[in-house]
Formats: structure tokens, sequence, C-alpha cells
């Protein structure tokens, strides 16, 4: 790891996005879970975009909200599977309007499989669509509006989060 990942700001910025992840999650879990679906935590994914170390921040803050999942163990590790898939890359993309599709098309087909396998007597397309709707609602139109309104044009603010990134690169 690198130097900068292992001092204390860090890692105390790393642990708050965990725990904001999982207690927003837990706190509306009737919107958070099922095959109709709108995890306002998601929209804190959008922080892989500007910094690559948030990534483990939030699987861990995924796993810990998935235990008190109605799906019980399969969303522990489906689901932040599912998470994991969106946020490893994310860092990567070119601009924070593709880097929001990424959970809206790791989610809709990942979960929607698992809702029709485990929990949903919905046909597999609906669990799929109503899972990429509401990602594409939190993260892709929600998340990218928060996201570009608060730190475009502000390096205070990308100070804070410790990004990585320029704010002219965020197209």
């Amino acid at each position: 790891m690198r130097k900068e990942t292992l001092n204390v700001q860090n890692l105390v910025r790393l642990a708050l996005v965990a725990a904001m992840y999982a207690a927003l999650t837990v706190a509306i879990e009737p919107l958070s879970f099922g095959a109709i679906q709108f995890r306002f935590s998601e929209v804190l994914v959008l922080l892989c975009f500007y910094r690559k170390d948030y990534a483990p921040a939030l699987i861990l803050g995924c796993a810990i909200a998935n235990m008190f999942s109605p799906l019980g163990l399969v969303d522990v590790v489906v689901g932040t599977l599912a998470t994991a898939i969106a946020v490893v890359p994310m860092y990567y993309m070119g601009n924070i309007y593709l880097a929001a599709l990424l959970p809206v098309i790791s989610n809709g087909i990942i979960i929607g499989i698992e809702l029709t396998v485990v929990y949903s007597e919905a046909p597999l397309w609906f669990n799929m669509l109503t899972v990429a709707f509401g990602e594409l609602v939190v993260v892709g139109i929600l998340g990218v509006i928060i996201f570009k309104l608060i730190f475009d044009k502000n390096p205070a603010m990308l100070r804070l989060i410790g990004s990585t990134r320029k704010s002219k690169t965020m197209v």
C-alpha cells in the first residue's frame, strides 16, 4: 500500500465512509433492499472516481450493510461482489458519467439475478430492470448532480476527500 493510504487521516476518512454507507443503508432499510430499491448510500460509490482507495471502504460498508439484508448471507457475498465489481474500476473511468454507469450495470445484472434466484417471484428481466433503474436514479442522476455541484471546480472539497484528480479533468 502507498504511504498516503496508511496515514491516520486517510484511514479515518475511509473508516467514516464505510460507516456512513452501512449506517445510511440500514437507516432507510425499506428502500435499501428488495427488487425495487433506492439505496441512497450508493451515492458514496462515486468517491471512488476521485480516489481509488475508497473502494475497500465502500466494499466493507456494503458487506456490513448487507448483514441486515432480508437475503442474509447470500446478499453479504453476492451484493458485496456486485459493489466490488462496480467500484474497483471506477477511478480509471474517463469521466464521472461513465463511472456512474458501473454500479447501474453491475448491480442491475448481479442483484437482479440474486433476487430472482433467492427472493423474488418476479421475472429476471423485471428484477434487473428495477435494480438498474434504482441505481440510475440514485447514482447516475442524483449522485452525479451532487458530486458535480460539490466537487467540480472546488479545490477545497477535493482536498477534503483526498482526491487524486484535478478538478479540470472531471468532464
